[in-house]
């Protein structure tokens, strides 16, 4: 295992200590328990909160700023954060107008977020809740009960943190976050594993000459392991069940985002992104709005993933509106 590292136990806590110092006018570190929160907290709106584990940075914490979220609560690596970190993120960007908490379908990450809702419920903070399920992929998964959460965690985390800093009650940002969710679909494939700094070791194996088609962020199975594939070929994998699924269809215009799993060169997204417009061309869809970068990982993992969201023009509006995160910046 070759990591940039001092000891695996305490990668997560070094990591958030780098944060802390590096972006320190725009966000707080808080330890035992860990969570980051927006610099100035908690504001006159309806806090927005996320979570989930460590190792795939940027998402959350990188997220945590004006326009997007107000907290994020970390996890151990690949590991649920727990209820009392949820609940102290909760109370400290609780401004009086209610709580959003945004929850990928993991079945610790929900029950975890339910129990930390029900214990700020008890101490009078109105809390809402919305879960993205847009992996396509599979349905059930090693942590997963349904469709996994992935892409489109990043694209409404944007869309209702907007809706948020522009006066929206926490009704309106529930409403928006489940559209978004609704129209939103992803999937993903895999070049190579990644290893867990705790593990030491690569989650699964592949072959030199093949891929994972379907991957989850945590390297769970896909759809079927396939022989390495020229990128149109990959990019007709994973658009093709995508555009099928919602259905997408002639005429619609989408947020195209093409996401790198963390190990994948800036220069390989755009030969994706490329393949991928081609492909919505040909269906006569609009690519009204993109995304092209390494935005929700799986460490060091090589491999591409591919999410489309049906926009409106309410949508298109918040996803313009200004933006000022560590890992996220427009508009200021």
């Amino acid at each position: 295992m070759k990591k940039l590292i001092n000891a695996p136990e305490n990668v997560v806590k070094e990591a958030l200590a780098g944060m802390a110092i590096a972006h320190a006018d725009l966000i707080d570190v808080h330890f035992d328990p860990d969570y980051i929160v927006r610099k100035g907290a908690p504001h006159n709106k309806v806090g927005v909160i996320s979570g989930g584990g460590s190792g795939h940075e940027p998402m959350h914490g990188g997220f945590v700023g004006y326009g997007m979220l107000d907290a994020a609560c970390p996890g151990a690596v690949f590991t649920s954060p727990v209820p009392d970190q949820m609940l102290a993120a909760t109370k400290a960007v609780n401004g009086g107008k209610g709580v959003l908490h945004i929850v990928k379908n993991y079945t610790g990450d929900v029950m975890n977020f339910e129990m930390a809702a029900e214990l700020a419920a008890a101490e009078g903070i109105e809390v809402a809740s919305v879960v993205t399920n847009d992996d396509v992929a599979v349905e059930n998964s090693t942590w997963t009960a349904g469709r996994r959460g992935v892409g489109v965690t990043v694209l409404l985390e944007k869309i209702v943190g907007a809706a948020a800093e522009a006066g929206a009650d926490l009704a309106t940002c529930k409403a928006i976050a489940e559209r978004v969710n609704a129209n939103g679909r992803s999937m993903g494939m895999a070049l190579t594993p990644c290893t867990v700094p705790q593990a030491g070791k690569p989650g699964f194996e592949l072959a030199e000459d093949e891929m994972e088609v379907g991957i989850g962020i945590h390297g769970e199975p896909g759809r079927r392991r396939e022989k390495l594939a020229p990128a149109r070929d990959i990019a007709e994998m994973l658009a093709g069940p995508i555009l099928e699924d919602l259905p997408f269809k002639s005429g619609d215009a989408v947020l195209a985002f093409v996401n790198g799993m963390g190990g994948t060169p800036l220069i390989e997204l755009y030969v994706m992104y490329n393949e991928l417009a081609r492909i919505l061309k040909d269906r006569n869809i609009t690519i009204a709005r993109s995304l092209v970068g390494s935005y929700i990982t799986s460490l060091e993992m090589a491999g591409v993933s591919f999410t489309l969201l049906r926009l409106d023009d309410e949508m298109i509006k918040l996803w313009d509106a200004p933006v000022h995160t560590p890992a996220l910046r427009w508009g200021m």
